[in-house]
C-alpha cells in the first residue's frame, strides 16, 4: 500500500527524441535515471524514422520505467516530441535530447523552485557546452526569472531544449504542444519559451545542470536552407521580435548569415544592411560581409564560435 508521501509526490515524464544515435543514447538514458530527485519517472524514447530498440525497456527500475514508441505524427523532431507528450499524463514533463546529459540533481533543483513559483509553467537551466575537444564552456542567463521580452530580445541559447520542464497542464492547456509546422523543427523551443513567457515569467535554475554537445554531430549545426526558413517563420509568428531592436538586428544578422553560408551575396548583403539599420554594432552583420565577400567561410565562423560555446 502506498504512503501519503507516495500519493503527493510529484510524477516526471521525460520526453527522448532519437534517431540513429544508439552509443549517445544509453548515457543520456542512464543519466536521466540516475536523477536525485524523489520522484517516479515514465521515460518515453520516441524512435522517428528509424526502428525502436525494445530493450531498452529493460533499464526499467521500480518506479522508474522506460517505454519506447515509435513516433505516428509529422516525421521531424516536433511530431517526435508531441508523441511523447501525448503518451504521458505526469504532473511534469521534461525534454531531453538524445545526445546530452542531466547532472544528478537537476530535476530536484528544478522541482524545488516549481514548489517556491507555484504559478509556473515551466523551469528552465544552464547548460555546460561541449565543443568536441575544447574546453567545456558554462551557458548561464545571470538572472532567476526569464520574461517574454527577454526572449524577443535574445534566443537565451542556455534555455536549451534538455533544460525544460514543463508542467504537463501547460503544454496541454494554454502553451500547447509543439508547432510541426516550423521549418524543420529548427527553433521551435524559442517558439515554445515565447509562448510559454506570455503565459507566465519562466523561472530559472541558473546552475550548468544540462551537458550539451557541440559541433558537427549536431543534427541543425550547419542546415543554413533550414536555419533562415525557420528564422523568417519565427518573424511572422512573433512580430515582437522585429519591434525590438535588438531582438531584429539579431535575427536579421543571422539570416544575413545563413545566406551568405548558402553563397546568396545580394541576399545576405540586403539583410545585413536592414540589421545594422536596427542596431550599428550588430556583429552578425559584419561577419556574415565578410562571408559573403569571401574573406571568411562559414565553416570557419561556425567552428571558433562554437569553441567557445556560442553560436551564430
Amino acid at each position: 500500500m502506498s504512503s501519503s508521501a507516495d500519493r503527493t509526490r510529484p510524477t516526471v515524464g521525460v520526453v527522448v527524441p532519437t534517431h540513429d544515435r544508439p552509443a549517445l543514447l544509453g548515457d543520456t538514458l542512464r543519466a536521466i535515471l540516475a536523477q536525485d530527485a524523489p520522484v517516479g519517472l515514465d521515460v518515453v524514447v520516441v524512435f522517428d524514422r528509424s526502428t525502436p530498440d525494445p530493450t531498452l525497456a529493460d533499464l526499467s527500475e521500480g518506479d522508474r520505467r522506460v517505454r519506447v514508441l515509435a513516433n505516428d505524427r509529422t516525421p521531424g523532431l516536433a511530431g517526435n516530441r508531441n508523441t511523447g507528450i501525448l503518451a504521458l499524463d505526469t504532473d511534469w514533463i521534461a525534454f531531453c535530447d538524445d545526445d546530452d546529459t542531466w547532472a544528478p540533481g537537476k530535476l530536484r533543483l528544478q522541482l524545488e523552485r516549481a514548489r517556491r513559483h507555484p504559478d509556473a509553467v515551466l523551469i528552465t537551466t544552464g547548460i555546460r557546452v561541449a565543443y568536441e575537444d575544447s574546453k567545456e564552456v558554462d551557458r548561464l542567463a545571470g538572472m532567476d526569472v526569464v520574461r517574454h521580452a527577454d526572449l524577443l530580445r535574445s534566443r537565451m541559447a542556455m534555455l536549451h531544449s534538455s533544460t525544460l520542464l514543463w508542467r504537463r497542464s501547460a503544454l496541454m492547456g494554454p502553451v500547447g504542444l509543439v508547432d510541426e509546422e516550423i521549418p524543420g523543427s529548427q527553433n521551435e523551443d524559442w517558439d515554445l519559451l515565447l509562448r510559454a513567457a506570455a503565459v507566465s515569467p519562466i523561472q530559472h535554475v541558473d546552475e550548468p545542470l544540462v551537458r550539451v554537445p557541440w559541433g558537427r554531430t549536431s543534427y541543425f549545426s550547419r542546415r543554413w536552407q533550414t536555419l533562415g526558413d525557420s528564422l523568417e517563420w519565427m518573424l511572422e509568428r512573433h512580430p515582437g521580435i522585429a519591434e525590438d531592436a535588438r531582438g531584429a538586428s539579431r535575427v536579421y544578422g543571422q539570416l544575413a548569415f545563413t545566406n551568405a553560408a548558402l553563397g546568396r551575396r545580394k541576399a545576405a548583403t540586403r539583410w545585413a544592411r536592414r540589421a545594422l539599420r536596427r542596431r550599428w554594432t550588430e556583429p552578425r552583420a559584419f561577419i556574415a560581409l565578410a562571408v559573403a565577400g569571401g574573406l571568411l567561410t562559414a565553416e570557419t565562423v561556425l567552428t571558433t564560435l562554437n569553441s567557445r560555446g556560442r553560436g551564430i
